[in-house]
């Protein structure tokens, strides 16, 4: 079974917009190598995000959150976790890996790559997470050149 993983709301813009690391993330994801999860709280922030900042259009909207919802998981959550002082917008991504027992978030969000982590999860930029992808040992290695 493909390990659950988690993409936060910066990491699903990019590969909606750009074909860098984010996009081959996604990519990874779509063909199965990972689960992807989500809480309906990332959907909302994603879709306003779209709109509002990226000026997409309604249909626009719903075709990129059809194409995520597709290739993932739902997960309900409570919104009661507080971990991210520095942004407690960022506290979701925490608590959806939580809930779905997913061991990784991959972010570019630099309050939680303070982290670093969080209980079980690890908190890994995109190229730390296509390293783990090719080798799952070099995770560590990944971790200096960051």
């Amino acid at each position: 079974m493909a390990e659950k993983v988690v993409f936060d709301t910066n990491i699903r813009l990019a590969a909606v917009l750009w074909r860098g690391a984010a996009y081959k993330c996604w990519l990874a994801a779509r063909a199965g190598l990972v689960e992807l999860v989500y809480c309906r709280e990332m959907i909302t922030e994603f879709s306003e995000q779209l709109s509002v900042k990226f000026g997409f259009s309604v249909d626009q909207v719903r075709a990129a959150v059809h194409e995520f919802r597709r290739f993932g998981q739902e997960v309900a959550i409570t919104g009661t976790l507080h971990v991210v002082d520095s942004d407690p917008d960022d506290d979701i991504f925490i608590e959806c890996a939580l809930v779905a027992g997913a061991p990784i978030i991959v972010s570019g969000d630099r309050h939680l790559l303070e982290l670093s982590g969080y209980q079980h999860i690890q908190i890994l930029t995109p190229g730390m997470f296509l390293a783990w992808l090719r080798d799952p040992a070099s995770l560590e290695e990944a971790r200096k050149d960051e």
